[in-house]
């Protein structure tokens, strides 16, 4: 079974989104819904992403990435289509139930640190544990070790404003990963970070997601990145899925121009050649 199934998910925002839907399923395009106060934000989208597996996806600002992964933990409701996290219909839940999957199944890195103001970097770190009803002590144990790998330890005490952007996000990933859940959501999480720490990082996560068969769907705008982490890539244009494959076949084999503009232009941004070969995870 695998550990996540998005089975024709169409996304529209706006004030009659069902009327939206039934016009765009006519022929109505992105222009004519955004005309009448709507945003066709993913259309027709379906992916099944395997236990265990490092699934990322990419595409241009606005194609709809993160967008995607908040449907997962139901961040954001879909007009059409549904959503399954180990068998587990996640539009089915109701508060409490949705409450307990947000709990134990799934954690979620955000792009934008999402930490509170008030609280330590320690109790920051741990809030995910607290929520859950974890004893302070094993909560706190736990916590020092993940502050610890991600390159915190002795920040414990200090606030977030204390904190770099990038220390910020180590933060974030720090609680994400504490939880333990076996599916972990991830909006670029390395995006504030240097060159160095995230390269380490990414290790870890690589590491983590080998040693404890997490599955992880993973939103970057780096192909170095996806490539070195992922099994498999989704590229996503204006909210439709255009080809989903492992890192050599978008690199080597593109499915459209779409895709091959994508990677040329991604690949000349970084100076480098687009036919530059990747590291593989295990090679580091």
């Amino acid at each position: 079974m695998p550990a996540i199934e998005i089975e024709g998910v169409t996304t529209i925002f706006g004030p009659r989104p069902r009327r939206a839907l039934a016009a765009w399923r006519a022929g109505a395009g992105k222009a004519e819904l955004l005309a009448g106060g709507h945003v066709l934000a993913l259309a027709d989208v379906s992916l099944s992403v395997g236990a265990g597996e490092f699934f990322a996806v990419m595409g241009l600002s606005g194609s709809g990435k993160s967008t995607l992964i908040r449907h997962v933990n139901r961040l954001v409701e879909p007009t059409e289509g549904r959503i399954r996290v180990d068998g587990v219909d996640v539009a089915g839940l109701d508060r409490r139930g949705l409450e307990a999957f947000r709990r134990g199944r799934v954690a979620m890195v955000f792009q934008h640190f999402g930490l509170l103001p008030h609280r330590t970097v320690l109790e920051n770190a741990a809030y995910g544990l607290e929520i859950r009803g974890e004893a302070r002590a094993a909560r706190e144990a736990v916590t020092r070790d993940w502050l610890g790998r991600v390159g915190l330890s002795g920040y414990e005490d200090r606030l977030p404003r204390a904190l770099s952007g990038g220390m910020r996000q180590r933060v974030g990933l720090a609680r994400a990963l504490a939880v333990g859940t076996p599916v972990l959501l991830m909006d670029e999480p390395f995006s504030a970070l240097d060159p160095l720490t995230r390269v380490e990082l990414q290790d870890e996560l690589a590491a983590l997601a080998r040693a404890h068969s997490r599955t992880i769907l993973f939103v970057t705008h780096d192909l170095d990145e996806a490539a070195r982490l992922a099994d498999r890539i989704a590229i996503l244009r204006d909210g439709a899925v255009v080809q989903v494959g492992t890192p050599a076949d978008i690199l080597e084999r593109p499915a459209d121009d779409h895709v091959r503009a994508f990677v040329g232009a991604v690949s000349r941004a970084r100076g480098q050649p687009p036919s530059r070969p990747f590291a593989s995870p295990s090679a580091g």
